[in-house]
């Protein structure tokens, strides 16, 4: 939560504890309808051992969760970001399929891409 709070400026909106694990609901400052869960990657009651190593498999290698955000100035976000000590990576580079996008983890492993708003 701290690095979507604190490094990304994600407001929290909701933070519930049931049955021993924590769900937590944050998203961008004034924009009430996008909101991204934070809950363990293997919550489900119905998930097997065996999914839960490929999950962790999967996050390792960050084809897990992969989250896609925008913003008005990448370079001073990409800024914000290696400041704050996050995993990067790539750098903000012209992307062939029309996007300017840098790339970074979250402490969790999850891959986000940050595109520059056109």
């Amino acid at each position: 939560m701290t690095f979507y709070r604190d490094t990304l400026g994600f407001e929290v909106r909701k933070d519930v504890a049931y049955g021993g694990m924590r769900w937590i609901t944050v998203g961008p400052v004034g924009q009430p309808a996008t909101s991204i869960v934070l809950h363990p990657p293997a919550a489900s009651p119905g998930i097997t051992e065996d999914e839960r190593r490929t999950i962790a498999e999967m996050m390792a290698k960050g084809t897990y969760g992969i989250i896609t955000l925008a913003t008005p100035d990448l370079d001073a976000t990409f800024a914000r970001l290696e400041s704050a000590g996050t995993e990067i990576v790539q750098e903000p580079i012209e992307q062939p399929y029309g996007v300017r996008d840098c790339a970074v983890r979250d402490p969790s492993g999850n891959l986000i891409r940050i595109n520059q708003l056109r």
